[in-house]
């Protein structure tokens, strides 16, 4: 497993890390991705850590806190050998303040993570959406307080715009507090609007990407093809209207690629897809989740071999989409603007 620096700090990630979404299985959203029990999640984790994959990324709001606590468990014994990231700011409770990234939530649902995790700090802490609301100024100094006091080591963001961002960083250097040195986004061969402006972004302001649903939103697994149904047994049934949206043929066209690259590599085509993205800029893990050891270890494959940079060309073309304004515009100045990479 090959370790990259995350963003412009000095701590080093795997290339791949485990999404724990699929633990606890409450409530139909997240019981549609998996119900993975504490002993299951055990079996998985030792997986893992025999592939050299130690880091694990869950949230407060994955099945309303029993990933987090299926995780801490599962983890007994052998935190020192894990790299733990959890998020929070979505909303996690009935009262007026059980939501967003003031310093009054920020502070509750990290003592109440470290609870369910069963762990004195977090080494990565993520805030999971933009809080308008909130001057990201006194977010940042809770965030400051709260790694001084050795409760998080390392503070990141999910889902910002790049004005979110900036915004943040910014506001960081301005008043030394902490920087954002990762930021979890959206990213697959079928979702690649996070080039246009949050990769140039993050090359500028060195910050990691942390990809998460890399297989677009369960599309890339190989068993959606162009004139057949969706597979029985496939979160798309019922989670399909609340994720990133596809079209169809642009899928198919994607999934055609993919399946040439496969055969010419002996690769299967999730580990293709995982693998062009590990080729991307600023990308410093991505995540895989699995419901079973198979899906595990067929993810694990994605890792120690490389695509050629004709078979990466050939995915990057499949895939093109033009851009929305002004990215489409800005390509063509090129000669001193060459971002987006897309």
């Amino acid at each position: 497993m090959d370790y990259r620096y995350l963003g412009g700090s000095g701590f080093r990630v795997p290339v791949l890390s485990f999404g724990t979404g699929t633990f606890g299985g409450k409530g139909e959203f997240f019981g549609a991705w998996g119900a993975t029990d504490v002993s299951e999640a055990s079996r998985l984790i030792d997986i893992c850590l025999d592939g050299g994959l130690n880091f694990f990324d869950s949230a407060d709001v994955y099945s309303g806190g029993v990933a987090e606590q299926v995780l801490g468990e599962a983890i007994k014994g052998r935190r020192d050998k894990l790299l733990i990231s959890t998020k929070a700011t979505f909303r996690f409770g009935d009262g007026p303040n059980d939501v967003g990234s003031s310093r009054f939530h920020l502070v509750k649902s990290v003592e109440a993570s470290l609870k369910r995790l069963q762990t004195d700090y977090i080494d990565l802490f993520q805030l999971h959406a933009f809080d308008a609301m909130t001057p990201v100024e006194e977010t940042l100094s809770a965030l400051d307080d709260l790694v001084r006091t050795g409760k998080i080591r390392y503070v990141g963001c999910s889902n910002f715009s790049g004005w979110h961002l900036m915004k943040s960083l910014a506001a960081a250097d301005r008043h030394n507090l902490p920087r954002y040195v990762a930021h979890q986004a959206y990213y697959s061969l079928v979702g690649r609007d996070y080039e246009w402006e949050l990769m140039p972004l993050a090359v500028d302001q060195k910050v990691g990407t942390v990809v998460w649903s890399p297989l677009g939103w369960g599309r890339l697994t190989g068993k959606i093809r162009r004139g057949q149904p969706l597979p029985e047994v496939s979160r798309l049934h019922k989670t399909g209207d609340l994720g990133p949206q596809v079209d169809d043929e642009y899928l198919y066209t994607v999934v055609d690629a993919l399946d040439g690259v496969s055969k010419e590599t002996g690769k299967t085509i999730p580990q293709v897809a995982l693998n062009w993205l590990l080729q991307r800029p600023t990308v410093s893990s991505v995540i895989v989740g699995a419901r079973d050891e198979g899906q595990l270890r067929d993810n694990l494959g994605a890792v120690g071999w490389n695509l050629t940079a004709e078979q990466v060309a050939r995915l990057d073309a499949a895939s093109a989409q033009t851009p929305a304004y002004p990215y489409w515009h800005q390509r063509g100045f090129s000669e001193r603007n060459p971002f987006p990479a897309g």
